[in-house]
């Protein structure tokens, strides 16, 4: 596997489409971030990290009345043999700002809108709306 996130990201999306409630993600500082910040900004329903022999992430996933998934899409941006970097004037606004972008930052992970309070540039990592 040489890029976790897009792994990460898959997962999610292929659990989405069979509606299953949760997913299960081996676990690594990066994609516990992403989860976090999805958790936060109301994307997916809980993060939470399991001990054990292997550490694991488990992600609740998020659905509407009519159990649709709550994420339309979502898009890895920067790949391992393409990254996109942005400066704080060139953030992008996903779906006129109904949407995130996740943003690697020199202060850590944070969403497109926090970086631009911020005043902050870095590595796009994903789109989610």
């Amino acid at each position: 596997m040489s890029d976790p996130i897009a792994d990460m990201l898959t997962k999610i999306r292929n659990a989405q489409a069979v509606k299953k409630p949760e997913v299960i993600l081996s676990f690594s500082k990066i994609k516990f971030n992403i989860a976090k910040i999805l958790e936060r900004e109301g994307w997916i329903g809980k993060a939470e990290k399991r001990k054990g022999i292997y550490d694991q992430i488990r992600i609740v996933l998020k659905y509407d009345e009519e159990k649709n998934p709550v994420i339309k899409r979502l898009k890895r941006i920067s790949k391992p043999s393409r990254r996109i970097y942005v400066n704080k004037e060139k953030l992008p606004r996903v779906l006129s700002n109904f949407g995130i972008a996740i943003i690697s930052t020199s202060q850590g992970l944070m969403t497109n809108k926090e970086a631009r309070r911020r005043k902050l540039g870095g590595e796009v990592i994903c789109e989610v709306y």
